[in-house]
């Protein structure tokens, strides 16, 4: 994992990361809170071996088998032999193993010194346990550990060198250190979440996801807008506005497209529903025409058709009418704007819509068009709810692919290039729009059975005088 991936994940992340540690933060401090405090005695004991007959050789080795029993009565410490005199002593109302999980003993590395510590409740029973265990160790090992067989003086020696203490403050919990704990454990919480998080989401947010799935290059990057829906045409509405310079940059890298000089046409399409392509293809043909071109707009969706909507002209006459031969194309296409861009609407939602995209009518209407214009942009239906883009774009040049942040998923984007590839289709490149941080997310598969929504649909009855019979043509207010 590389530092910027990293740096996404935190930047996508940092609320889950904060609130955890929060989180943390908080059961540290209850924690410490609602815990009842413990006060800890300490006493310090001294360990000697005694000789029967002093030398220097002997205290040697009094000094070194004294360090040798120390480690010894560390565990004495906590055993019943100690202890339960201590609660028969103090009239304690617990049991030994209860007492000795209350008590720690250890000795100092090459030390006689055998240090015991005591926790209870109060800081006066904490050190009057403390005296009371140093005491009956002291008999424990003298009198009957360490008592010599023949009789006569035990040879190990236990004297306390510093008297249990008095606790002056609560020994636990300790708040700030319960504090700074629950936090380091709410950010390795926060940080496994967010990892987490990352690992389990597939939806393509970053040009590094899409360069990870197809070579092809990506010709453009459409910043998200939240007026969208209120103001599509954003470079006739807005020609300044840094989203409209995009679109503009994007009709720069499609004019130097490997387009074939002899169809100058492409179809605009994207893996799932709602990821703007209706909307790129209508502002990327604007761009074109701006240049002087002459540009037509095909709607080419006939299951749920945006241009005459974003466009704002009348869609009930266009391609389906060309198609199912009740119009002539000059009929049904509408000049826009003071440019050279026509659009050739949809017309009304055929029962039959794949049938008439790969029918032979469409495949001359195509023929047709390309004579007539420079360049003729298809706007198609997702690839992944139905096969028209694809049986398009064998009709055209190729395929501009429309993918949105944080929409599509790494594996629809995928599916949508086998698909286009199976069908023998060229795909030049991809155009990302909703392009920030963060971008809301939508299920791809369950907005299928929306795509076919109950609209109106031709009624094969109609008769040809039915069919407009002039051009109409809307103002590109």
């Amino acid at each position: 994992m590389t530092a910027s991936q990293v740096l996404r994940i935190f930047r996508r992340s940092w609320l889950l990361i904060v609130a955890a540690v929060l989180l943390g933060t908080a059961v540290g401090t209850a924690s410490a809170l609602v815990t009842d405090p413990s006060y800890r005695s300490d006493t310090r004991l001294f360990v000697a071996i005694q000789p029967t007959a002093p030398s220097t050789t002997d205290l040697v080795q009094g000094n070194s088998a004294a360090q040798q029993k120390v480690t010894s009565y560390v565990a004495v410490v906590t055993s019943a032999r100690v202890l339960q005199p201590v609660i028969d002593e103090l009239r304690l109302d617990t049991n030994v193993s209860t007492l000795a999980r209350s008590i720690s003993a250890n000795s100092p590395l090459n030390s006689v010194l055998l240090d015991v510590s005591v926790r209870a409740d109060s800081p006066d029973e904490a050190r009057r346990i403390a005296g009371a265990v140093a005491k009956s160790l002291t008999t424990v090992v003298t009198e009957q550990l360490e008592k010599p067989t023949a009789g006569g003086a035990s040879l190990v020696k236990i004297e306390s060198i510093q008297p249990p203490t008095l606790p002056q403050g609560a020994d636990s919990p300790n708040l700030p250190r319960r504090v700074i704990a629950g936090a380091a454990l709410g950010l390795l919480a926060g940080v496994a979440a967010a990892a987490l998080r990352h690992s389990l989401d597939t939806r393509v947010r970053t040009q590094s996801d899409i360069e990870a799935i197809t070579d092809a290059p990506v010709l453009g990057a459409i910043g998200h807008d939240a007026d969208a829906d209120r103001r599509p045409l954003i470079v006739h509405a807005d020609p300044r506005n840094p989203r409209a310079e995009s679109f503009r940059s994007l009709r720069t890298n499609v004019q130097f497209l490997d387009l074939d000089q002899a169809k100058r046409s492409f179809t605009v399409t994207s893996a799932v529903p709602a990821e703007g392509k209706s909307t790129t293809a209508a502002n990327l043909a604007i761009a074109m025409a701006e240049n002087g071109a002459r540009v037509v707009l095909v709607d080419a969706d006939l299951r749920r058709p945006r241009v005459a909507e974003i466009l704002g002209i009348d869609g009930s006459a266009g391609l389906t009418d060309v198609l199912i031969g009740k119009a002539e194309l000059d009929d049904v296409t509408v000049p826009w704007g003071l440019g050279g861009l026509n659009v050739l609407p949809a017309g009304r939602i055929p029962p039959n819509p794949s049938e008439l995209l790969g029918s032979a009518s469409m495949q001359a209407l195509m023929h047709e068009l390309e004579l007539l214009y420079d360049t003729v942009i298809v706007d198609a239906p997702p690839l992944l709810p139905v096969t028209d883009a694809a049986v398009l774009s064998r009709l055209t040049s190729g395929s501009i692919l429309i993918t949105a942040l944080g929409r599509s998923t790494r594996h629809q984007l995928r599916a949508a290039f086998e698909k286009m590839s199976s069908a023998g289709a060229r795909t030049f490149g991809i155009v990302m729009t909703m392009v920030r941080n963060e971008s809301s997310s939508v299920g791809a598969y369950g907005t299928y059975d929306s795509y076919y929504g109950d609209a109106q649909r031709i009624d094969e009855s109609v008769s040809p005088a039915a069919a407009p019979s002039g051009r109409r043509v809307a103002s590109a207010e």
